[in-house]
């Protein structure tokens, strides 16, 4: 489990990929202390196996459902990376939950400075978009974010000085893709909400009411 709260930004040294996987060697520093081959790192938010260290980086291979999902597939060599180690059980909850498995990617849509913050505007697919809400939490590339609105054809956020000097975010552009995970939350209600029979394509109607909710107090 992760938080979404970036501890450095590494950079791409070699990536390789073929036609179904592919490995990805990054430079990086903070996230190397007490780091084992085996343990998790959230590169770009998706998370990793570290599968062999260096003095100044570390590999790890790549899925193609990896590849499929996320922006990672896109990555060059000098690229900028997000990193999170995978938070201590003693550690400090600073962000939301992260699992570290993406939903998706979406697109930066414009980039706006309003005073000393910077309004970043992201589309995303309607799968994605029906479990942001305003004010909930949002992963971006990694990074917890709050959102700051939601209208039919993505989402808003506002970064301050801080999240912009220590991430990548402020180094996109508009078009380009980032990786995005909904609140792990969210997800779990839809779920439940929603009961399958069959395959999990085929839904039925819910039996929950809202005398029912109401009477467990929700």
């Amino acid at each position: 489990m992760f938080t979404g709260i970036i501890e450095e930004v590494g950079t791409i040294r070699k990536v390789i990929t073929g036609q179904t996987s592919g490995s990805i060697e990054i430079q990086a520093s903070r996230v190397l202390q007490g780091t084992r081959t085996g343990d998790s790192i959230a590169v770009n938010g998706v998370c990793l196996t570290v599968t062999s260290m260096q003095a100044d980086s570390f590999t790890a291979d790549v899925m193609p459902e990896t590849l499929r999902r996320s922006n990672l597939g896109s990555l060059r060599k000098g690229a900028g990376v997000n990193l999170e180690r995978a938070m201590a059980a003693d550690g400090r909850f600073g962000g939301h939950i992260v699992s570290g498995h993406i939903d998706g990617t979406g697109t930066i849509a414009s980039m706006r400075r309003e005073g000393n913050a910077v309004w970043v505007s992201v589309t995303c697919p309607e799968a994605i978009l029906r479990l942001i809400v305003e004010k909930g939490s949002i992963c971006i590339d990694g990074i917890s974010l709050t959102v700051a609105s939601v209208d039919q054809a993505g989402f808003k956020v506002s970064i301050i000085p801080h999240t912009g000097a220590e991430t990548t975010l402020l180094r996109r552009s508009p078009g380009e893709a980032v990786n995005l995970e909904n609140d792990i939350v969210g997800k779990y209600v839809e779920r439940l909400l929603q009961p399958y029979t069959g395959s999990r394509e085929q839904e039925k109607t819910s039996t929950i009411t809202r005398e029912f909710l109401s009477k467990y107090g929700f």
